[in-house]
């Protein structure tokens, strides 16, 4: 059977990486829900809305995680859109509370441009070890994550850099597979009890 999965797709809300990546987060995007997974995102503007807008065209399932407590609060404080998801989840925890959960959600990341926000999502998967893919080529913080790996003295097991959005989305998705091929899921018996 195969197993779906819930794929983040970092990027910024905002600045010069939101126009040179949109056409790139689009296709990371339409190819997760093409395989059959979930695209999760920030539920916030620029390069997560376009990539919950692109899975939600192409026929898939788009999760965002707001920094909001409620509906009200997601439009009216925070400013947010709410069109091109399939659903909306309110943390209430702010940005930096919403990417902790975003992200412990996720089975992998995939980071296409960004800035700080981007960043502290990046920080988080790489503390969850959480498979990462860098697409290269979409600004922003993609251009500095090799440097702040060397920095951080941080190894690159499970971190994929690719310019080619389809290629990177084959990839990260063959890590998952591979960490989740000695998973068995426990299946429901007639003879359970709790099932009567």
């Amino acid at each position: 059977m195969k197993h779906t999965y819930q794929i983040c797709i970092s990027g910024a809300a905002a600045g010069d990486s939101v126009e040179q990546a949109s056409g790139l987060i689009k296709t990371v995007a339409q190819e997760i829900v093409a395989r059959g997974h979930i695209v999760l995102t920030g539920a916030t503007n620029g390069l997560p809305h376009i990539a919950a807008m692109a899975a939600h065209m192409s026929g898939g399932a788009s999760i965002g995680f707001s920094p909001a407590a409620n509906r009200v609060s997601h439009i009216k404080k925070y400013h947010l859109p709410l069109n091109g998801f399939t659903t909306i989840l309110y943390t209430g925890f702010e940005y930096a509370g919403r990417d902790l959960l975003l992200v412990r959600s996720s089975d992998a990341m995939i980071m296409v441009g960004g800035r700080i926000g981007t960043l502290n999502e990046l920080t988080v998967a790489l503390e969850e070890r959480r498979p990462v893919g860098i697409l290269m080529g979409s600004g922003g913080m993609t251009a500095e994550v090799d440097h702040v790996l060397k920095v951080a003295k941080r190894e690159r097991t499970n971190i994929i850099f690719d310019d080619d959005p389809k290629a990177l989305v084959d990839k990260v998705l063959q890590i998952v597979d591979k960490r989740y091929a000695k998973l068995r899921t426990p299946s429901l018996r007639t003879s359970d009890k709790s099932v009567e």
